[in-house]
Parts: C-alpha cells; sequence; structure tokens
C-alpha cells in the first residue's frame, strides 16, 4: 500500500524501511553533542525495529565534531583542507556515538562512508545496494555519512540531503523523513508575516521551488530548504515518499509521525512529498538512478520540436540537437536542456561530444557521410532516457 499520510510512517506495512537523516545541528550544540536528544531518537528508532520497520540513518556531525576536538574556526568549515581534517577525527567519535547508544538497545551499528562516486557510478551504485541489503538482512542498522576526508569540491555531495534521498533509491526504502530545524516546506520564508507551512506536495514543481530558502538557520550544517527540495525530486524518481520535519523536539518521529505518548495516532506536523502518480519511472532503479544523478558529463540542447518529441516519450534524435556542450564518452550520462535552459532529460548518450557536435541537426540520411559508419537510430535512445523538466 502507498504511503499517504505521515502516520503511515509509523506503519510496518506501509513503511517497512525508513532513511533517516539527522543533521549537524541537531546532533551537535554549542556545548558539545546532545546526547540526551540522541538517546531519545536512538530510542525511536529501537522502538520502530520492534514493530518491524528497518532503519538506516544518514548522520551528519563528524565535521562539527572534528572541528571541536581540533579546535578549528567556522565549525570546520573555513577550508577544504580544515573540512577534511576536522572530518577524520570527528568520523571515529560520531560512529563510536551511535554504536554505543544502539548498543544500549540490542542493535548493531554499520558504518558506511559513501563518495558522490560511489552512488554515480553505476557499478558501485550496485555495490551499495548490496552492501545495505545484507546489513539490513543481518538485522544491523547502517550508519551512513559522506567521506569528507577525501570529498573534493568537485566530487562531493554537499549536504546529507541528497545523499540520504540517493541512499533511500539504493536500498529501495519506503520513505526518507529529514530532521531538520523547521517544520517543514512553508510558501515563502518562514520568517515573513503570513508564511504557512505545506502539509502535502504532490510532485516537486516550479512554483514549488519558488518556495525554498537555500538558508540554513544553524549556520553549522550545508544544506537548507533548496537541498531538501532537490532531495525530494529525487526520491520521487523512485516512487519514494520524503518528508521534511522538526528534529529539535523531543521524539521527533513520533511528532512527525503524529503518535501519541501512548501510542495514539494523531496529525503529524511536517510537509510529506508524494511522488507524482503519473511520474513512473520507465525501466525502474536503473532510470531512478540515472535521473537522480547530481554529476553529468556533458550537455545537449534541443530546438522546440525535439523538447515536444521528448515529452511524447520519443527518442532524441540528432536533428534536433541544436547545441553541443561538455566533454563526454559514448555512454557517459548527458544533460537534455531546451533553448531557454531548462533541464528536460538526464540520458546516456550514443556518441561522444565530438560527434554529436559533428551530426546536430543533421537528418540521419545525411549523418553516414560525417561519421564514416551507418549512424545509430538515436543520440539518446528513450530507454537510456529520464525526463526531468520541471511542471510550471
Amino acid at each position: 500500500m502507498p504511503i499517504t499520510r505521515l502516520s503511515d510512517l509509523a506503519d510496518k506495512a506501509q513503511c517497512p524501511l525508513l532513511v533517516l537523516k539527522v543533521g549537524s545541528a541537531l546532533l551537535v550544540g554549542k556545548e558539545g553533542v546532545r546526547r540526551e536528544w540522541l538517546a531519545g531518537l536512538v530510542a525511536e528508532i529501537a522502538e520502530a525495529r520492534a514493530r518491524g520497520q528497518r532503519v538506516i540513518v544518514v548522520s551528519s556531525g563528524a565535521i562539527a565534531l572534528g572541528a571541536a576536538t581540533l579546535g578549528l574556526d567556522k565549525g570546520g568549515r573555513g577550508s577544504l583542507a580544515d573540512a577534511q581534517a576536522a572530518a577524520a577525527v570527528g568520523q571515529i567519535a560520531l560512529s563510536g556515538l551511535w554504536a554505543e547508544l544502539l548498543g544500549s538497545h540490542g542493535l548493531i551499528a554499520a558504518q558506511m562512508l559513501l563518495t558522490l562516486d560511489d552512488l554515480e557510478d553505476r557499478r558501485r551504485y550496485l555495490n551499495v545496494t548490496a552492501t545495505l541489503t545484507r546489513l539490513l538482512d543481518a538485522g544491523a542498522v547502517p550508519v551512513v555519512n559522506e567521506n569528507d576526508s577525501v570529498a573534493t569540491q568537485e566530487i562531493r555531495f554537499g549536504d546529507n540531503d541528497r545523499l540520504a534521498a540517493r541512499v533511500a533509491q539504493a536500498a529501495q526504502a519506503s520513505a526518507v523523513m529529514l530532521l531538520s530545524d523547521i517544520d517543514g516546506l512553508y510558501d515563502r520564508h518562514p520568517r515573513e508575516a503570513g508564511a504557512r507551512m505545506i502539509p502535502v506536495v504532490e510532485g516537486v514543481t516550479a512554483q514549488v521551488h519558488a518556495m525554498a530558502s537555500a538558508e540554513s538557520n544553524s549556520g553549522m550544517g550545508s544544506g537548507g530548504m533548496v537541498s531538501k527540495l532537490q532531495a525530494a525530486e529525487i526520491a520521487e524518481l523512485a516512487g519514494i515518499c520524503l518528508v521534511i520535519g522538526n528534529g529539535q523536539h523531543d521524539r521527533p518521529v513520533a511528532r512527525i509521525a503524529g503518535q501519541g505518548m501512548q501510542g495514539g495516532i494523531g496529525d503529524g506536523v511536517g510537509t510529506l512529498f508524494l511522488p507524482r502518480r503519473k511520474a513512473g519511472v520507465r525501466g525502474g532503479s536503473k532510470r531512478a538512478w540515472l535521473g537522480g544523478r547530481l554529476r553529468l558529463k556533458g550537455t545537449l540542447v534541443v530546438d522546440a520540436g525535439a523538447a515536444a518529441a521528448l515529452s511524447r516519450g520519443s527518442s532524441l534524435l540528432a536533428k534536433g540537437i541544436s547545441m553541443v556542450e561538455g566533454v563526454f564518452e559514448r555512454g557517459d550520462p548527458v544533460a537534455i536542456h531546451d533553448e531557454q535552459g531548462r533541464v528536460l532529460a538526464h540520458g546516456l548518450s550514443e556518441y561522444d561530444a565530438a560527434e554529436c557536435a559533428a551530426i546536430r541537426g543533421l537528418h540521419s540520411s545525411d549523418q553516414a557521410a560525417v561519421l564514416g559508419y551507418a549512424p545509430r537510430s538515436s543520440v539518446v535512445h528513450r530507454d537510456q532516457l529520464v525526463m526531468k523538466g520541471l511542471t510550471p
């Protein structure tokens, strides 16, 4: 049964696997680790396990913990070198903390440190899937974080919101819960007069993006509402629900899911993002992986006719390409934009960048003379393409 309301997050039949993301500001306060709060959250994880749900934790906090230990300015984010050093020190403390608190409930913690490439490269992505599956089958609670000690500005997620959504894709989770410092998505900045929280969003559209603020209130983390909406887009491609809720309260999971202290169910507090019912991803998990990629090798700009054909489910032909950007090889992931710069799709190119540039705008009958061999049926085949365009 699909998830349709916040209370479904506490139902093992509707949410058998939950990915729970915990931000830096929730874990680490001015006085250090918020141990009492974290112990309460771990108790909620234990309760979820007791009612038959599996849980994956995506935990920030390594850089903040390491910066405090090393005495680094700006929370360890003053430079890339500072962040890498802080993460190396803080990750030991962070993993030990999770292992200790989960262990107090008889649960086994399993650390997984991932880089962007681990989830962008198809083979490594499948390895992540296999490891998560085996850990869950063995009864462990995977605790995932970005491997900030080796990640660089060019090859990193930069926030754990999108990492959580990608981990949920890899694990085929039912839902992602992003514990934040705000109750949910508001129709404007929550400090503005008349701001209203949106309880349910069916598909992330251009209007929804317009509501977002990039600010992170704590100044400690790296994500804001913009990154959370990007995470919701990644999740919805895989048919996964995503929830933004306030983690600053005691028993935050129960508050978001509308569970009373005695187990009663009421109205939860948070924004529930439901995948669009017509946004099924042909080809299943591979298309979800492709559509959720954050790093692409190039861009194919297409004319209005090609854009319309793509929206009808067609492949991309060379005739409709007006510009080629970037350096890529055959099989590399590329973005497809319209002439106004809007992202229409992600796909795997059947040609390298030089070949695409040589045959752009040409009918198939004219391509053989340029290429020196019979052209392939398309530049990006519809089976290797997933639409990304936002509904206006």
